[in-house]
């Protein structure tokens, strides 16, 4: 994407009234405004507040607010260029139930309030597979604390990656320390009873990884 581009999102993303971008001093050393209200003040309900942690394009954000009218959605990503295509999608289809964040997942608690988060969506992301890049994975025990705040007590955690490695790490880590696993799927589209929203949504690279017979790994867990 030329640069030209970038600043054209960035721009538009301001506009968006879908779309949140607080500085990292307002998270950190203030209490966001927004914290523990984003259903009161966003979405004007008290339904499920559901969050797509490495949004990229919002893909998967819009497909579930779609699929689940009675539920808020919020992608959350670093890069306001991507998530820039989801956020504009929301507003031509008048999806009211979808809202875009701009910050980095290291400062989620700082976003949200405890309690606040019924379930948390992580789709496709870095494995970082590097020893050196351990503490930017995802699903290590220090993102798991952060999660387990802000999720309320019967919170659930779904983790859908193309990387046989992440799955794997993930999977050792959580029996490692004891969570709960409810449910783990080596192959969702090769094995029956995989849930709904696992298959019938796909992001333009998972179609690309099915192309090339990848296999998507699947995990619905809770954080004890």
């Amino acid at each position: 994407m030329g640069s030209k581009n970038k600043l054209k999102r960035f721009k538009e993303n301001e506009t968006f009234a879908n779309v949140f971008q607080p500085k990292r001093h307002e998270l950190v050393d203030a209490n966001y405004k927004l914290k523990g209200n984003w259903n009161s003040e966003v979405f004007k309900n008290d339904n499920p507040l559901i969050l797509e942690l490495g949004c990229g394009r919002g893909e998967y954000t819009i497909a579930l607010a779609r699929k689940y009218p009675n539920k808020n959605f919020i992608g959350i990503d670093i890069k306001g260029a991507r998530f820039w295509r989801g956020a504009k999608t929301a507003i031509e289809e008048q999806l009211t139930n979808a809202a875009f964040l701009r910050t980095q997942i290291e400062l989620i608690d700082f976003a949200f309030g405890e309690n606040e988060v019924d379930e948390i969506w992580i789709t496709f992301p870095d494995p970082q597979i590097k020893y050196k890049r351990t503490k930017h994975r995802m699903t290590n025990s220090d993102f798991l604390k952060r999660y387990k705040t802000i999720l309320k007590s019967d919170g659930i955690v779904n983790l859908k990656t193309d990387s046989e490695f992440m799955h794997g790490y993930t999977l050792g880590l959580l029996h490692g320390e004891g969570h709960e696993v409810l449910y783990a799927n080596h192959n969702v589209y090769k094995q029956e009873g995989s849930p709904d929203e696992v298959t019938s949504i796909q992001t333009y690279y998972e179609s690309q990884y099915l192309e090339h017979n990848k296999p998507i790994t699947y995990i619905r867990f809770k954080i004890k």
